[in-house]
């Protein structure tokens, strides 16, 4: 293959690259070049001869990937601008049985909605109910490039890529050995990372045929908050008790950033809930490690926030920055070409993954209106101690009067229990066989199966049985034992459990009131489809017409077993999903030359794309595309396209059984927020006519209040519209320079979400038509003390979501020094990233960008250095400074606390590698070399806060062996 020639066509098909790949760099053929290459592009199936799609396509090789300290490539991908990272290894902690996952957010707007192949063929799911892909399945040594459509592509693909696609394409014809081995690790903690990768694939029957497999392993250990400095303090928020009194006995508020609600600020307490148990009985008291008594510690106060050396509890002892991950994968592939028309190809992959999350341990927080949930001590516990029995004989109401308790509630962190550690482990294997050739002497054609199996084993340790708990609590002394009071309880094997102190109970108390809990799920993929492709069907004046079709028959399967003895214990009710769908897919897509040879028109073509698909859960679907592409001259190509596109409703989000969550809200009828409204009169109405007090203020909302999710078997595909316009740009009086802009615009009509719990509350009591409403029916309040506790929830065709941006890459390759030097910039400007939480009300929406996870401006740039056997690479990444709040939120409340947002971040990166004459190269490098700090106040485990390293300066270092 002419090598400069396809270079050409491959940077013609770019509209962003994404590092300093080598194709970034390459020119426009000649006029005069006439022995152009067939090459398939991402974004259509046809085969262009020296032309190029109109879809915006970033390339990124996969020695880019990899030239950097991550071990795998999932982890590399998230630090593109057009890429969240919504679920990286920081992140995948935030919900039950996603350990370890790394799933693909294309612009931020859900990884649902991104569709991942491998070379141009669908993967199997990784998380059960949905269509999302764990790149850790990919195997990092055979990825060749990685290629990123902006924009819908459901009519080439099929659904699930309503933002977009990123297909993964491997190597071919893999000969000789390559064996890699990466060890890195951390400069001031101790977290360190691996990375092994074997490699061999080799020719057989005089070249007609290749086989090849690779292995690979890479892990890293577990990295928790107080292993770092930098994330040891936690953080809080206190009330500002600066403000004056008003005439209604309530702070004024200034609404000036100077003087914020609340101010944000390390931690330095009090708290009234610790690790050893809090309560409050005569002032606040808590307990030492031995079980006697002490006041909770609480002054002297500095400026009215906080004090100095305070009694309080850092939750960042629970907090996990980097989970323990390990993953093995094992790859085999080969091919045989049986003659000129007819070549077979087989793949099989074996992925284990496992993956271990630390959580909090189990907590008691005042009084619930569920006994299970509550931490009594009675008076006669066999464990308590006469001061406190004292205290408690000795305790007198507001008024003075004596009022001896029998019973007192104890707020405590069960942490001397053992915290809650959950063990994910993943197995998936995925087969595919195929024959593809040349038939009729110019049809292409590709007939495939696959299969995919993803299995996971989710193992939840340390899981307290409430009733066993409340059991082994209620303790008596018999015979000067300490046994439990109930004595059917005891002859079940219950022990007395000692919590007054810290390590007090022993390892039997434990056992009893701990359980372990196993949850499995099961994902099917199965695929068969095949295509036809001419490149040249028949020719029109300007040029020869591009044609292909297919079909398509695909079959989802998912199901989720919840273990039996979970039920009753601090761990969520989870429901067991359980469903399936099949879909059969027909699709055209066709390439017509329309000018060519004009002035400023070298050539001009227009696409068309069309697929119809029939599903057994939404029926009949329909989506398209168009695109024109238009080249001025040798130096500016134009494109632009617009589609429309569709995601049908996941297993998940049909099937969904009833699950059990916990959610943070403000209880919107509390008295500090009846006035939030311009008229807060019907507020005032509907939360009187709920039979809720003018003066309720409890706080009970301060913790998080139950809620229950399901899915929705009556929901319509989200649908999508996109428009890309942009340029390529490679001027003749700068040789290797290339310049690149695309503004893209992505909007989804029916997105498929749930009304968030504070919208359901603020919806039923702002009702202008009272409480009869469907909002408050989902609401669940206790009749007595007016506290919400329960809200429903449930996936619905309800949101809209619009994001617009502009992508931009420059390129430029020249030589210096003796050497080459490529760099390269790529960076994506955000224009708009709107949430409409109702489509039907189109002025209540969150503007996103420029918010925490949506920074408008995202960059990288890399330079590399060649001269003889060494290379340099150097890489920074730029993300703008974000706010925490939208503008939304600020309207409603000017100055919620003293830290309203993020400042500019940029990391850098670099490396230096020798490529010895035997075969064997080294590489050294460090991450993060500036040891640039997290932003104040965050540890980057969040889904937007994750985009921040929370590591430190990484040192790495690679040997590598080809023969």
């Amino acid at each position: 293959m002419n090598p400069t020639l396809a270079k050409a066509a491959h940077f013609a098909l770019m509209a962003n690259a994404a590092t300093a790949a080598l194709s970034t760099f390459s020119v426009f053929a000649a006029e005069n070049e006439t022995n152009f290459e067939r090459i398939e592009v991402t974004g259509s199936r046809i085969i262009r001869e020296g032309a190029m799609a109109p879809t915006p396509v970033t390339v990124i090789t996969g020695d880019e990937l990899l030239s950097t300290g991550v071990t795998n490539i999932g982890e590399a991908l998230n630090q593109l601008p057009a890429l969240g990272s919504t679920f990286s290894l920081a992140n995948s902690g935030r919900f039950i049985g996603i350990s370890g996952l790394n799933l693909l957010d294309l612009r931020s707007m859900g990884t649902d909605r991104t569709l991942v192949l491998v070379n141009g063929k669908r993967h199997v799911a990784s998380s059960a109910g949905t269509a999302s892909v764990d790149i850790n399945t990919i195997p990092s040594v055979w990825v060749d490039k990685v290629e990123v459509i902006t924009g819908g592509a459901s009519a080439i693909y099929g659904a699930d890529a309503v933002t977009g696609v990123v297909n993964f394409i491997l190597k071919k014809d893999i000969e000789g050995l390559d064996v890699s081995a990466t060890k890195g690790w951390a400069d001031d903690n101790p977290h360190a990372k691996d990375r092994l990768s074997l490699s061999y694939g080799t020719h057989f029957d005089q070249e007609r045929g290749n086989a090849a497999f690779a292995v690979e392993y890479s892990a890293q250990n577990q990295l928790e908050a107080f292993d770092r400095d930098q994330t040891l303090t936690s953080f809080t928020s206190f009330k500002n008790t600066h403000r004056p009194i008003g005439p209604d006995g309530k702070p004024i508020d200034s609404n000036h950033p100077s003087d914020p609600d609340k101010y944000y600020t390390p931690n330095s307490g009090p708290f009234v809930i610790s690790n050893a148990g809090t309560f409050f009985l005569d002032g606040w008291k808590t307990f030492n490690a031995d079980g006697s008594l002490r006041d909770v510690y609480s002054g002297p106060n500095v400026d009215g926030i906080n004090c100095v050396d305070c009694d309080y509890l850092n939750i960042n002892q629970f907090v996990e920055l980097q989970p323990e991950f390990k993953r093995y994968n094992i790859n085999f592939k080969s091919d045989y070409q049986f003659n000129d028309t007819i070549n077979a190809y087989f793949e099989a992959k074996y992925v284990n993954s496992q993956s271990t999350n630390e959580r909090q341990p189990a907590l008691f927080f005042g009084k619930v209106s569920d006994p299970l949930k509550n931490n009594d001590i009675k008076i006669d516990n066999a464990f308590i101690s006469p001061e406190l029995i004292a205290l408690m004989k000795a305790n007198k109401d507001a008024k003075g009067n004596p009022a001896p308790l029998d019973t007192l509630n104890i707020h405590r962190f069960m942490t001397d229990l053992g915290q809650r550690i959950e063990d994910d482990t993943r197995e998936t294997q995925r087969y595919v066989m195929g024959l593809e050739g040349l038939v009729f002497e110019d049809w292409d054609y590709d007939v495939y199966g696959i299969y995919g199996q993803t299995d996971l084993e989710r193992v939840n340790k340390n899981n307290l049985v409430l009733a066993n708990y409340q059991h082994a609590l209620d303790s008596i002394t018999v015979d000067g034992n300490a046994v439990c009071r109930d004595e059917n309880a005891r002859a079940a094997g219950c022990v007395a459990l000692d919590i007054f102190g810290f390590g007090k109970p022993s390892q039997a108390a434990i056992d009893y009131v701990n359980t372990t809990s196993t949850g499995n799920s099961v994902i099917k993929q199965t695929v068969f489809g095949g295509s036809v492709t001419n490149s040249a069907l028949f020719e029109l004046p300007a040029g020869a017409v591009g044609f292909s079709t297919g079909v398509e028959y695909r079959k989802e399967e998912s199901e989720i077993f919840e273990p039996t003895n979970a039920q009753g214990t601090f761990f969520n009710v989870l429901g067991e999903d359980k469903g399936a769908f099949d879909v059969k897919e027909f699709f055209v897509e066709m390439s017509l030359p329309l000018l060519t040879d004009l002035p400023m028109i070298r050539q001009l073509d227009i696409e068309f794309a069309v697929r119809f698909a029939d599903y057994s859960t939404i029926g009949n679907a329909t989506t398209w595309k168009t695109g024109l592409n238009w080249q001025v001259n040798d130096e500016l190509r134009v494109r632009s396209t617009y589609s429309e596109a569709i995601r049908a409703p996941n297993i998940s989000e049909l099937y969904g059984a009833t699950s059990q969550n916990f959610i943070k809200v403000n209880d919107s009828c509390k008295t500090q927020y009846l006035n939030d409204l311009n008229n807060p009169g019907v507020r005032k109405a509907n939360c009187a006519a709920l039979g809720i007090p003018a003066d309720f203020n409890s706080d009970y909302d301060s913790l998080r209040i139950e809620g229950v999710g399901s899915g929705n078997r009556d929901l319509d595909p989200e649908e999508s519209n996109s428009y890309t316009i942009g340029f390529a740009y490679q001027p003749s009086l700068i040789d290797g320079l290339s310049i690149t802009t695309d503004y893209w615009d992505i909007a989804i009509d029916n997105a498929i979400s749930s009304v968030s719990a504070q919208n359901i509350i603020d919806r039923c009591v702002d009702s202008t038509s009272g409480i009869n409403n469907e909002y408050c029916a989902l609401l669940i309040r206790n009749p007595t003390t007016h506290e919400i506790s329960s809200i429903k929830l449930s996936s619905l065709n309800i949101a809209a979501l619009e994001a617009a941006g502009i992508d931009f890459d420059v390129g430029y390759h020249f030589e210096a020094l003796k050497g080459d030097f490529r760099t390269n910039l790529i960076a994506t400007r955000l224009l708009k990233r709107k949430n409409y939480s109702f489509q039907d009300d189109p002025d209540d929406f969150e503007e996103l960008a420029g918010t925490l996870g949506y920074a408008k401006w995202q960059a990288n740039w890399s330079l590399n250095y060649a001269i003889e056997q060494w290379s340099a690479n150097w890489r920074t990444r730029f993300i703008e400074g974000v706010s925490l709040y939208t503008d939304k939120e600020l309207a409603l409340n000017a100055n919620p606390s003293s830290n309203l947002e993020y400042d500019d971040y940029f990391i850098s990166d670099i490396s230096i590698a020798y490529a010895f004459d035997s075969g064997v190269t080294l590489k050294l490098g460090v991450d993060n070399l500036f040891d640039r700090d997290l932003p104040y106040g965050t540890t980057g485990t969040s889904a937007g806060a994750a985009v921040y390293d929370n590591v430190g300066r990484f040192f790495h270092t690679t040997a590598s062996f080809k023969f």
